[in-house]
């Protein structure tokens, strides 16, 4: 009887893949030695692997490439990395080593692309796309940065104010793109999204404000879907759509030469996942070429903003299971050494699956378990897989240490949760580890941040000064 957990696995999924394998009864993730990891640096732990960031930039280098050799497509492709997804100056100096380009969202942002340029990761030939809702502070950075020459910085306009806004602060002449106000789904409880101006409107903005405006020249319309590039007739409805608006534009407009398909393609969530990447790719620049043609028009080049798809796969943390609590005759509660509250908000605020698997004990017969987190919130919990719709581990056994690892989490987490501040119950913050590989693929770790102590969470509650 096939009773082991690496039967469920090999029964369920295709195994191993290629990030995961197994070392006897461990698991390893491209061929890290995660028990090791764990047996050098404790637990409750987050780690970044930081090649997997280079790896997913050039993969969506590769498909764009493909697909505009395979089309004849005459327009050339930016990838641009979203800063919101993670900001740290780690995944940064990661993702700049593969001549990418860079969208901002936020006022703080562009003080970060000036700490870039300090360092020479980012030149005067970097794409700055600068999104979002601007107001004082935003307009202030961005027009510092046009105004010390960095003339690759394009502005999205997002309402109407904000060109007049720009234009008191910047000298000169400068670029501006326009962002769309696309129609959400179905399924949304608003039909427009906030940011953006509606597709009906854009030309009549372009007539009012733009066409006899000396002071700046219009590069780029900026198309976004919440949901994510998918292959779904919503998200094909509302690319013909932009097209249209692209095609009325550019026919007005010389000027007029790239499209920004913001909205980024979706990561690996379940062992059972499968998108192909490459036919999205294809689909998307023979529909553009397809329209522009027809229209008579050039085709544009195309800029994308990947964030989650850039360092999202890259990241993961691992726990230990310290007790279980059998509550009643079906319920088994294993408590981990963390909350999930704390280090994957998005795995309670919006219901997120990752892709959880056990460290170690692949060989030992498994039960179906709850996992809860240690704060005293009825929502600090985990309480199923994608595919399987509950949580399978090797049996709870107290003389036998059980690790568990939750991948694909680098995108966002720190960032909602609140690195390096204030957590729920005050739940410490987890050790953060660096993982890289040197030019003989030689793997070394550092730390990049130590566990908070009850130091660190006194002194900002007031309570150290």
């Amino acid at each position: 009887m096939n009773t082991k957990y690496s039967d469920l696995i090999n029964q369920t999924f295709y195994f191993p893949q290629e990030e995961f394998k197994l070392n006897k009864d461990n698991l390893q993730f491209h061929n890290i030695d995660l028990l090791g990891l764990v047996e050098k640096y404790g637990s409750p732990l987050k780690f970044t692997y930081l090649p997997k960031i280079s790896e997913n930039i050039n993969r969506a280098k590769g498909w764009f490439r493909n697909a505009m050799e395979k089309n004849h497509y005459k327009g050339n492709y930016y990838y641009c990395y979203c800063t919101k997804s993670s900001h740290f100056k780690y995944v940064l100096d990661e993702a700049f080593n593969n001549n990418i380009h860079v969208e901002t969202s936020s006022a703080f942002d562009v003080n970060i692309v000036e700490k870039l340029i300090e360092s020479g990761k980012i030149t005067k030939d970097t794409h700055v796309i600068c999104n979002g809702f601007k107001r004082a502070q935003y307009i202030d950075n961005i027009a510092r940065l046009i105004n010390n020459g960095h003339e690759n910085t394009v502005p999205i306009i997002d309402n109407y104010e904000e060109l007049e806004l720009l234009q008191e602060k910047i000298e000169g002449k400068f670029k501006i793109g326009i962002r769309i106000a696309s129609e959400e789904e179905p399924k949304f409880e608003f039909y427009t999204s906030r940011l953006g101006i509606g597709y009906k409107n854009i030309v009549p903005f372009f007539r009012k404000q733009i066409e006899s405006n000396e002071g700046v020249e219009l590069k780029m319309l900026h198309f976004f879907i919440n949901t994510g590039i998918r292959d779904t007739s919503y998200y094909w409805n509302e690319l013909l759509k932009c097209l249209k608006v692209y095609i009325s534009l550019k026919k007005e407009c010389p000027s007029l030469d790239s499209l920004n398909i913001g909205g980024g393609f979706p990561i690996k969530n379940s062992l059972a996942f499968e998108y192909d990447y490459q036919y999205m790719v294809d689909e998307i620049i023979n529909q553009i070429k397809i329209a522009c043609e027809e229209a008579d028009v050039d085709v544009p080049h195309i800029y994308t903003e990947f964030g989650s798809f850039t360092v999202g796969e890259s990241g993961g943390a691992i726990y230990q299971i310290l007790y279980q609590k059998q509550q009643n005759d079906r319920e088994k509660w294993n408590m981990i050494d963390s909350s999930f509250i704390t280090t994957l908000p998005d795995s309670w605020a919006i219901n997120k699956k990752f892709i959880m698997l056990p460290i170690n004990r692949w060989n030992d017969s498994y039960e179906r378990i709850l996992l809860g987190g240690l704060t005293c919130d009825s929502d600090d919990y985990y309480n199923s897989e994608q595919n399987l719709n509950a949580i399978y581990l090797p049996k709870y056994n107290k003389d036998k240490p059980l690790y568990i690892g939750f991948f694909n989490t680098g995108a966002y987490q720190e960032s909602i949760g609140g690195f390096g501040g204030l957590h729920h119950c005050l739940i410490p913050q987890p050790k953060h580890i660096l993982i890289d590989r040197d030019e003989n693929g030689i793997l070394a770790t550092e730390i990049f941040s130590e566990q908070q102590t009850a130091e660190d969470v006194l002194d900002i509650l007031g309570y150290g000064k």
